[in-house]
């Protein structure tokens, strides 16, 4: 059987939701790809409908070596997303080095290569959140996570690759098969566990003069709008470039609780907690995806509003487990 995709990070947050909507238009050619540890990220590969699966160094490997099967399109989701992860060799290595291994293998193989930057490029938002490529190496990721991103999306652009490519930088993505990530869930997640536990909801507060507490500014964009992004760039592979993926509209975290507490039909409590002193310098008041660049690729669809996205992650997934 010839494979039609190969999804890397595919037990993942957004990669198993991209698998499951390549599912739901009839697709089960499909090479998974990912390194599934000890966590439970194994739960995400459950009902889902595909050909393979391969650990992350043996598909690294078999790409070296030639042998990998050769797809129409090859999604590349697969990193460490740790904001707060410390060895950078590992991160240049995984997140960096091998997104330039599957580029390059893409491109020599006639392969639509789609592949996941990340909001945290921007950093604290000096430079704004444009994704205009002349603005691109003027950027200063606050983490190294970030700047693992940053170091691929530079590349790229000196390359002239970004004319056969595309990359999406996604905001504050959240929803259904995110559990397994730990500290690096959304905060709909965190807050439904704090809610069912507690009756309340902790956020920072601000130490920042301009915001109130809880009313520091987030792009939250829901998953499945973030998959039928993604899914655009291979349905128009002539449409190529670097892009935001978020909804282009901030809304705070007061109003990302709030909606969780109606969801859950329960009186709002929140709590406002300080921002730890190492967390304070790095910590972003504000940012919003400018989907200018976006909407001119041909991207149509509506972004979910903040409030029904919330009701439907929490009432349709969290509150049925």
């Amino acid at each position: 059987m010839s494979i039609q995709f190969i999804v890397t990070g595919a037990a993942g947050f957004i990669g198993s939701n991209l698998v499951s909507a390549l599912n739901a238009r009839g697709h089960d050619r499909i090479l998974l790809v990912d390194a599934l540890g000890s966590d439970e990220r194994w739960r995400n590969l459950v009902g889902l409908r595909y050909a393979g699966y391969m650990g992350r160094e043996e598909f690294r490997e078999a790409v070296r070596k030639r042998t990998a099967p050769i797809p129409r399109t090859l999604f590349h989701l697969g990193a460490c997303s740790s904001t707060t992860e410390k060895n950078a060799d590992f991160l240049i290595d995984n997140n960096t080095r091998t997104t330039r291994e599957l580029c390059e293998w893409s491109l020599a193989n006639g392969v639509r290569f789609v592949y996941a930057s990340s909001a945290a490029t921007y950093g604290d938002g000096a430079q704004g959140y444009s994704d205009a490529d002349s603005v691109t190496p003027a950027l200063k990721p606050l983490n190294m996570y970030g700047y693992s991103k940053q170091m691929f999306d530079e590349w790229a652009l000196k390359g002239g690759l970004l004319s056969k490519i595309a990359g999406l930088k996604y905001f504050n993505v959240y929803g259904p098969r995110e559990a397994h990530k730990g500290d690096m869930r959304s905060v709909v997640n965190k807050a439904w566990h704090q809610i069912r536990e507690t009756g309340e909801v902790q956020l920072f507060k601000s130490h920042h003069p301009k915001y109130k507490d809880g009313e520091q500014l987030r792009d939250f964009v829901y998953v499945r709008d973030a998959v039928a992004a993604t899914l655009f760039f291979h349905d128009h592979p002539e449409k190529s470039g670097l892009f935001n993926c978020g909804t282009g509209k901030a809304r705070t975290w007061n109003d990302l609780v709030r909606a969780v507490f109606s969801a859950m039909k329960k009186p709002v409590k929140i709590r406002y907690i300080d921002v730890p002193e190492l967390l304070r310098e790095k910590y972003q008041y504000y940012t919003q995806a400018d989907i200018t660049k976006l909407r001119d690729a041909g991207f149509r669809n509506p972004f979910t509003e903040l409030e029904a996205g919330v009701l439907d992650y929490v009432a349709g997934y969290l509150e049925q487990r």
